[in-house]
């Protein structure tokens, strides 16, 4: 019998919804008649790993020391098949500065701005209003401040939020529709509308009243097929494995074919998507026929060493 080690929880910020995703994959795989054990990751990792003696490592975490190249690094270095992208495409597409610059090279739209003094961005507009403000290395929007004029600056809170880091990406403010696209082996699933109450922030994504997704979005042909043309693009240009998810927003004020390439903004690609039971994944993979359980037992089969 196949012997899985769920990594779930973790160090950072995003550590209660990785307990979640993490719970419901080995659910998933003890269904499937997987020999499951759970980890809940420490810096002792590698001592973690050693004691359970795993056959294949199945990655449920989120967010720093998780999906950003240091958990894939240890690893490379166990020797045993693992889930979702290696060190350089997880490393790469959670530094969304950087993975901004590839994506921009493949032809995909990104938001204009830059990396910035999270203490500077504090005192002063460092580009034209309205923007936002948001770290550079971390998910499920945790931190992240819209600036919309003067009034709604919150330099207190910039300057106070050390958890952002010293650098923070300032960007454009997108107006517009939340769009989202799952890649599973490359191959973009489809387009998934979030509406959100307010903005997509952490609360709206994993909360109790959080945001309807519609699945298919009701768009023109042409807005969803570059939408899926730009999601596998950018999973191919990060060399992200296993499944991923490119995040959109697209304005659709006079939106034409002839111009909808500057409508549509890749917002960032997350290698290690969330599968809670609210999780946007899962929800594609079933509109296209897969289980749950069959996207768990996928994501085993698909596993390899080194990524």
């Amino acid at each position: 019998m196949t012997r899985i080690a769920v990594l779930k929880g973790g160090l950072s910020s995003e550590r209660d919804v990785s307990l979640v995703t993490g719970a419901a994959c080995a659910d998933a795989l003890r269904e499937l008649n997987y020999d499951v054990i759970e980890i809940d990751v420490t810096h002792a990792l590698w001592e973690q790993l050693k004691t359970a003696k795993p056959d294949v490592v199945f990655n449920a975490l989120h967010g720093d020391w998780g999906e950003d190249g240091r958990v894939q690094g240890v690893l490379d270095m166990f020797g045993k098949p693992y889930t979702h992208s290696g060190v350089m495409a997880s490393a790469l597409a959670m530094d969304k500065h950087r993975a901004k610059h590839v994506l921009q090279a493949v032809g995909i739209t990104v938001a204009d701005g830059g990396l910035f003094d999270r203490l500077d961005v504090a005192r002063t507009h460092p580009i034209d209003m309205p923007y936002v403000v948001k770290p550079n290395g971390q998910g499920s929007s945790k931190s992240v401040y819209i600036i919309r004029d003067d009034d709604s600056a919150p330099r207190e809170a910039i300057a106070a939020d050390i958890e952002m880091g010293e650098q923070v990406v300032v960007e454009s403010y997108i107006p517009g529709r939340e769009l989202t696209v799952a890649v599973k082996d490359g191959v973009a699933i489809c387009v998934t509308e979030i509406i959100p109450q307010g903005w997509y922030d952490y609360e709206e994504k994993y909360g109790d009243n959080a945001a309807e997704h519609v699945c298919p979005a009701e768009l023109p042909d042409y807005v969803t097929a570059l939408c899926l043309d730009w999601a596998a693009k950018a999973h191919v240009a990060l060399g992200c494995r296993g499944v991923s998810r490119a995040d959109f927003r697209f304005n659709d004020e006079n939106c034409t074919p002839d111009n909808v390439v500057n409508k549509i903004v890749m917002l960032e690609v997350n290698t290690q998507p969330g599968m809670t039971p609210t999780s946007l994944v899962p929800e594609q993979a079933a509109y296209v026929g897969i289980g749950f359980g069959q996207l768990c037992r996928w994501m085993v089969e698909d596993a390899s060493w080194p990524r």
